[in-house]
């Protein structure tokens, strides 16, 4: 079996083609050379996220079979805005997109291989459309849209009652335009990307049939969801961003290892490049014994990895195992205990005329007791720690010896429940 058949049987296996074309026809294009391929993100926030996740992965599976890919960043189609389920785009300012646009090239900077024979080109449709005249655009590609279809995409249909704008309507013919630039530019005959762009990835290949007789490819990824069928990907903070500026590593580790066990299985599929025999022991692992969660734990060791590096998953792994009694605290980077902590809520501590705060104000503190009372209870029940040390005095204070790297105390109620305490000076 040929490195190229073997991508599309390790695609399907994994789950991400919800969607395509003639894959017999990718097939034996794939086996006759490399095939070169792209797939687009528009700059609609200063930072790609789960969603955007899915789509460079695949890509990199791609590249590593020896295809070439040229991901697109729309600096164009960046400035209509995100599409909306329920209503218009919100439009950014040109300078914010710009801005944008440099942001999501260097985020994809790490994914990809930028030398060699299968080397990454990363393309801007703002290079092909910034001088493009309506009247050129209307008889060049609007030509070839009959408006039925286009009446006729669910996208389109599920708006016609409540309005839909022109720009709405046409985005299609822009996306399309970029596949028919990058076929007669760079000879790209692939294009992938989510499920929801289906439409816009078959018109692509429509357009390309009737302006120049060209065959080309496309395929769709299915939508990360969780076991209820809602969208999966989102926090309380909202998206699960890759910018770290944006969600801690720390906390992006977290998201990963919480996998409901149900789906741990699509995601290792999905997100990481383990092969398949190791997930499905990792599979049989959490099905046999899933308290252990062995799955989540590779899973968010792997991902958190590929986003953020190695040295970077070690920090958050020894400060996960510090903060629930498995290590030194003193000895944690200040900004993964930062993250860490900032994670819990916690709270502040103001020294007064008899220095810090005793142990029954900094569980209060941190919210882990919800008064004195309590708080003084579980001190003298044996179960108040501070920096990983018991404390068995309800009117002892550390001192600022304690006080870790970044100006914090570490409070822990029993063995599982535990908040950091920000000392202001």
């Amino acid at each position: 079996m040929s490195g190229a058949t073997h991508v599309l049987d390790d695609l399907e296996w994994r789950g991400l083609l919800a969607h395509s074309t003639d894959l017999g026809a990718l097939r034996k294009e794939m086996d006759d050379g490399p095939v070169r391929f792209y797939v687009g993100f528009d700059p609609t926030a200063p930072s790609m996220h789960m969603g955007n996740l899915v789509q460079i992965l695949t890509a990199r599976r791609l590249q590593e079979a020896g295809h070439v890919p040229f991901p697109l960043v729309g600096g164009a189609t960046g400035m209509i805005g995100d599409p909306r389920d329920s209503g218009e785009r919100t439009m950014n300012p040109v300078d914010t997109v710009q801005e944008w646009v440099g942001r999501l090239k260097r985020q994809l900077e790490p994914f990809l291989d930028w030398e060699g024979p299968h080397a990454a080109t990363i393309v801007d449709n703002y290079e092909w459309t910034k001088d493009l005249s309506t009247i050129d655009f209307l008889r060049d590609i609007g030509k070839h849209f009959p408006v039925n279809r286009m009446l006729a995409r669910e996208v389109v249909r599920a708006r016609l009652e409540t309005g839909i704008s022109y720009t709405e309507f046409s985005y299609v013919l822009l996306q399309s335009m970029d596949f028919l630039e990058l076929y007669r530019r760079h000879g790209v005959t692939l294009q992938f990307g989510g499920s929801d762009q289906w439409g816009n990835l078959t018109g692509g290949v429509e357009l390309i049939r009737r302006a120049d007789g060209g065959h080309v490819h496309a395929f769709a990824t299915p939508l990360v969801t969780k076991a209820d069928g809602t969208k999966y990907g989102k926090t309380e903070g909202g998206a699960l961003w890759l910018d770290r500026e944006m969600m801690s590593p720390y906390a992006f580790y977290q998201f990963w290892l919480n996998a409901e066990d149900v789906k741990v299985g699509e995601l290792l599929r999905i997100f990481t490049f383990l092969d398949r025999a190791e997930i499905e022991d990792l599979e049989q692992q959490t099905a046999d014994k899933p308290f252990l969660r062995a799955g989540q734990k590779t899973l968010a060791q792997e991902i958190t990895t590929t986003v953020h590096g190695a040295e970077e998953t070690e920090r958050i792994k020894a400060a996960s195992a510090a903060l629930f009694g498995g290590g030194e605290l003193g000895g944690l980077h200040p900004d993964t205990l930062s993250a860490a902590l900032a994670e819990t809520g916690g709270g502040e501590a103001h020294a007064d005329g008899d220095g810090l705060p005793t142990i029954v104000d900094l569980l209060v503190a941190a919210g882990l007791s919800e008064s004195r009372g309590a708080a003084r209870r579980t001190v003298n029940e044996g179960g108040a720690y501070l920096n990983n040390a018991r404390v068995p005095d309800p009117e002892w204070r550390p001192s600022a010896d304690d006080v870790l790297p970044g100006g914090w105390l570490v409070l822990r109620r029993g063995k599982k429940s535990f908040a950091g305490v920000r000392v202001l000076r």
